[in-house]
């Protein structure tokens, strides 16, 4: 059945614009964005489809371009149009944790790093570099790794945060799981790359683990 025939309180359009985005399931929000179905499939129907094939929402929006294209109803113009969005939402988190003179609160960087790094299928550590007043700079991957592990060399990071002129920084990286608690490997790597940054007079603010949801070690204890 067509959504159109649906009744009006149980459309995914009208139900959002009555209790905003989030009272609406993966498929429901998938099906706005796909605007129409395939022949026999309503745009919902679609949608849960597509979720069944990429086995989640995170999958299908990092999908590669011949993966994404290649799935029934969708293409080439669809493509286009998820990248536009995720591209827009990333500018989005980036002016928003520049709101004011510094960072506008810790969610601001989760949100920020989780459009930046999670649906990454290999781990990325990535450095948020900040001046004497904790406003941002710059933001740069450094390494890439398998996903069980990503080879950081503190040497570098000390170099790259030298090169910003940085005064102080937000490590980051993300575990491809989803599964963000930090491992003993990530604690000993934060307390190398910590004593490195204390040589140079840079303080290390946190290191923020990126999955669903994100991780602050600074929170934790950690540093």
């Amino acid at each position: 059945m067509p959504i159109t025939d649906w009744p009006t309180t149980e459309r995914p359009r009208e139900r959002l614009l009555a209790r905003g985005p989030a009272s609406l399931s993966d498929a429901e929000l998938l099906a706005i964005f796909l605007r129409t179905g395939v022949t026999g499939r309503s745009a919902v129907d679609l949608a849960r489809d597509l979720l069944s094939h990429f086995g989640s929402i995170s999958a299908l929006l990092s999908a590669s371009r011949a993966d994404f294209a290649h799935a029934r109803g969708l293409g080439d113009a669809k493509f286009c149009q998820l990248q536009a969005v995720l591209e827009l939402a990333r500018r989005h988190f980036a002016e928003e944790l520049r709101v004011g003179p510094d960072i506008a609160s810790p969610q601001a960087v989760f949100r920020f790093l989780q459009a930046e790094l999670d649906g990454e299928t290999q781990e990325v550590f990535g450095v948020l570099y900040l001046d004497n007043r904790h406003r941002v700079l710059a933001f740069e991957r450094l390494f890439f790794g398998t996903i069980d592990q990503a080879a950081v060399h503190p040497r570098e990071v000390v170099r790259a945060v030298m090169r910003h002129n940085a005064a102080a920084v937000i490590l980051a990286h993300n575990h491809p799981s989803g599964v963000a608690e930090p491992s003993s490997a990530d604690r000993r790597l934060t307390e190398r790359l910590r004593d490195a940054l204390n040589l140079i007079d840079v303080r290390l603010l946190d290191h923020v683990v990126v999955g669903r949801p994100c991780i602050s070690m600074a929170e934790r204890g950690l540093l």
